[in-house]
């Protein structure tokens, strides 16, 4: 495993951008980008200059600048996943992207919607609740973790499709077990036999180079907060276009009854949903070319150090507890989940500040902020790190050496 780690570490000793552009406090070791995010000042700033503007004429704003503005971005955002315009509209997260999706959809009582075991528990409540609504049955997709290769999820995936089978929810990249799954294969092996495909890519834009159009999804949702570094409710849907008129957004407002002609019902309903405040949609073109400058090699250079350093990290960590990679590099990008001994409590951990008991004196006696998720269930458990320009190399030795010391300290009591 040391070889390993030797050839990760290269040029990784060093942030790869100075810490003190982004808010995080000094003093805690971050290791969790992927929960929330971290938005760089200047963005924020750029953020605030909208609002200031909102705020200075609200009228002219919302009834005459606010569409042509959402245009720019809706095309700003597509040109950087990789899918016509007219098809992806701004949604606050990919939780509500979801929900669109499953809520605008009709289903019949027998039919089968599929969705993995590591899929978010939001969007698991989520598939639950509308099937529920509509008598259909939603089955569990078990995929193994650890696990030896991407064919193994393919495969997982394909033994449960019946002739009921109408959709498929399944991740880009996993919550709690950080791999990215193989679903250009899935699409399409599903595409052949007209089943439709809801892929739920939050943690994906700026963590992957994304062609959604090329996917051949059916819908695609995702984040801008996590990996593309955009202030908070920032996300989009993509809907392929014969999907489109059968997509309504969860809220229903003036755009239902519009006599309008010159665009689709999907954008006009999309484009207004009440007021809110559209900042964050309208700060991600700015926020997508200051972190393309922020490296030199932008986005390619951001992509391809994240998933280094998050190697680096996961095998440091591997090498403390001395347990084998759960799964290859191939199926890592800027997130990777590592297994850790199984929790010595009789019932799951339940506290309002921390996932589980290791969790409180990371944070309070070492600060490191990095989630332990219980996976699959009690009493297995992960630790999740995260990379972005902001860490370096060190910071994932340190949470090593910390997680060897909770699990001798266990073993010895």
């Amino acid at each position: 495993m040391r070889i390993l780690l030797n050839q990760y570490t290269m040029n990784l000793d060093q942030p790869a951008a100075d810490p003190s552009l982004f808010l995080l406090d000094p003093n805690v070791t971050f290791l969790n980008h992927g929960s929330f995010g971290s938005c760089p000042l200047a963005v924020l700033e750029y953020q605030q200059e909208i609002r200031n503007r909102i705020e200075r004429q609200p009228v002219h704003f919302y009834q005459r600048d606010l569409e042509p503005l959402l245009d720019e971005a809706r095309a700003s955002l597509a040109a950087f996943v990789g899918c016509p315009s007219e098809n992806l509209v701004y949604v606050t997260n990919a939780t509500e992207g979801i929900n669109t999706v499953l809520r605008s959809l009709e289903f019949n009582p027998g039919d089968e919607l599929l969705v993995s075991n590591h899929e978010y528990n939001a969007c698991r409540n989520a598939i639950h609740f509308a099937a529920e609504r509509k008598g259909a049955t939603v089955k569990t997709i078990d995929i193994p973790f650890p696990i030896e290769s991407e064919q193994k999820v393919t495969d997982a995936v394909m033994r449960e499709v019946t002739s009921n089978t109408r959709l498929l929810l399944i991740d880009h990249v996993t919550s709690q077990t950080g791999m990215i799954l193989p679903i250009k294969p899935i699409i399409d092996q599903l595409a052949e036999r007209g089943i439709d495909t809801l892929v739920d890519g939050a943690h994906a834009p700026g963590m992957l180079t994304l062609n959604i159009e090329s996917l051949g999804a059916t819908y695609y949702t995702g984040n801008c907060h996590k990996w593309i570094c955009a202030p908070k409710t920032a996300g989009f849907l993509y809907t392929r276009s014969d999907k489109r008129d059968s997509i309504r957004p969860l809220t229903i407002s003036h755009g239902a009854n519009s006599p309008r002609t010159d665009r689709t019902r999907f954008l006009i309903e999309f484009g207004w949903k009440g007021t809110r405040d559209p900042s964050a949609a309208l700060t991600v073109p700015y926020c997508i070319g200051y972190m393309d400058r922020l490296l030199s090699g932008g986005w390619t250079a951001i992509m391809e150090r994240n998933r280094k350093l998050t190697l680096a990290g996961r095998a440091a960590i591997q090498q403390e507890l001395g347990i084998e990679p759960p799964c290859p590099d191939e199926m890592i990008g800027s997130l990777a989940s590592i297994p850790l001994p199984d929790s010595k409590l009789e019932e799951p951990y339940h506290s309002l500040r921390y996932l589980d008991y290791w969790q409180e004196p990371l944070v309070e006696n070492h600060h490191i902020e990095v989630p332990i998720i219980t996976w699959p269930s009690h009493p297995k458990r992960v630790v999740r790190i995260s990379a972005q320009v902001y860490n370096s190399f060190s910071q994932y030795k340190t949470l090593g050496k910390v997680l060897k010391e909770l699990k001798e300290s266990e073993n010895s009591e």
